[in-house]
């Protein structure tokens, strides 16, 4: 394909970095439906922390004095037009039943299937279960655009391995798998991706193969951290440390050094269920991979009904009571808080009758007020006597915490991470 030019569908953890480095080398457009994020990026701030402000300040003065390079940002579908290959990395989350959402998938492919020309590439980055994006995505462009696919336009797979807060494996650090619908153009969504990825590319035989490896590296870990789990479970009622047991095991070479946590993201916690439901709708019920996300899901009561025991040991009264959480995001030194686990131990506090405060110094409280109705508070009242305090979130700011004044005072201390010095801690996951 002569004179490429790239618009990146969706500006959050996983396009904006992509449209940087695209931006680089490319005619690149940023899209995203919010209008708000786009003028954000275009003031050249980003509130998620991904971005390389640096790169994205040059990509975007590059594109004002050089049309045929260069970054910037539209919410105007109109403005798609102009471009040829379109990387949709919108997200793909799951419902109240733990099943697939694919409206914001399937709403980018109709836009796209408005704005596609003859000749043009559809690359896929979102994470999803294999086959979706030939049996799910493309005959909606096909529909809506009147295009035959693999005769008209084409398509890719290559699926995103962004590490949100991650600032040493970042994008091009990182090999990348590719695919396309046909082998022709498998190689130049392969060669469009070697431009930028220092680490070097994966081409995968077919999308399927492609679209598989994605979900089952999240599916993987998610098993993986479900054991240690389980073992964190089965060790507090043994009576026994798990940190400890894990230190001990782990002086084996070979032995895989997970340790128990809640589990929450876009990714982890939520891709399980897409390949679940495939196997589903052909007709096998997953085992393993189910079993892993109910231990998963009932780490965040089992910490908080932990702390209520602990709370009665120490005879505090557990109605009107007042505990602290420290953190809500769903890992250390980030802001994202999509599908944060947090607020599993929030809820259950307060099903109690606990009044209960959240800090998080990473959080956004505008986000986390309207995603999860939850109001945290922005700086930590010295003088509250907190009956309970919980480390959810191993932020590095909370080394700082005098954990040791609360545990003088006959506060539970609480630590999920295995985070605070043992001295001042009544239990740890």
């Amino acid at each position: 394909m002569n004179n490429i030019k790239i618009a990146v569908i969706g500006l959050g953890y996983v396009g904006l970095p992509l449209a940087i480095e695209f931006g680089k080398k490319y005619s690149v457009l940023g899209y995203d439906i919010n209008q708000k994020r786009v003028s954000e990026l275009q003031s050249g701030h980003d509130h998620t922390l991904e971005a390389d402000l640096d790169s994205m300040n040059m990509a975007m003065t590059l594109k004002k004095t050089d049309g045929n390079t260069g970054l910037s940002f539209s919410a105007e579908e109109n403005d798609l037009k102009d471009y040829n290959v379109y990387i949709v990395t919108v997200p793909t989350p799951i419902d109240n039943f733990n099943t697939p959402d694919l409206k914001p998938l399937l709403s980018a492919s109709a836009m796209i299937g408005r704005v596609i020309k003859k000749g043009d590439i559809v690359i896929y980055e979102s994470t999803t279960y294999p086959g979706c994006t030939e049996e799910d995505c493309i005959p909606v462009i096909e529909k809506i655009s009147g295009l035959k696919f693999n005769v008209e336009f084409f398509a890719g797979y290559s699926p995103e391995r962004i590490n949100p807060g991650d600032k040493e494996n970042t994008l091009t650090k990182i090999k990348k798998v590719t695919s396309g619908s046909t082998p022709e153009i498998a190689d130049k969504v392969d060669a469009l991706y070697s431009s930028i990825i220092t680490a070097g590319t994966h081409k995968a035989p077919n999308i399927k193969v492609a679209e598989a490896s994605k979900i089952i590296e999240n599916a993987q870990r998610d098993v993986n951290i479900s054991f240690v789990n389980e073992l964190a479970l089965i060790f507090e009622r043994i009576g026994i440390d798990t940190t400890d047991v894990l230190e001990a095991a782990g002086t084996k070479w070979n032995f895989l050094k997970y340790r128990p946590g809640l589990v929450g993201g876009h990714c982890i916690s939520v891709d399980p269920y897409y390949l679940a439901s495939k196997a589903e709708t052909l007709g096998y019920v997953p085992q393993v991979i189910l079993s892993g996300r109910r231990v998963n899901n009932s780490i965040g009561p089992f910490i908080a009904n932990k702390v209520l025991k602990l709370m009665i040991q120490k005879e505090h009264k557990i109605k009107g009571a007042n505990a602290l959480i420290l953190g809500i995001t769903f890992k250390e030194n980030c802001p994202d808080i999509r599908n944060t686990k947090v607020v599993d131990i929030y809820k259950e506090l307060c099903e109690f009758g606990v009044n209960v405060d959240i800090y998080d110094p990473w959080a956004c409280t505008e986000e986390i007020k309207e995603e999860y109705g939850i109001e945290i508070i922005k700086k930590i009242d010295e003088q509250k006597e907190y009956s309970a305090i919980i480390l959810t979130v191993a932020h590095e700011e909370f080394k700082a915490f005098n954990f040791e004044k609360y545990h003088n005072k006959g506060t539970v201390i609480y630590d999920a991470k295995a985070f605070i010095d043992r001295r001042w801690v009544n239990g740890r996951l």
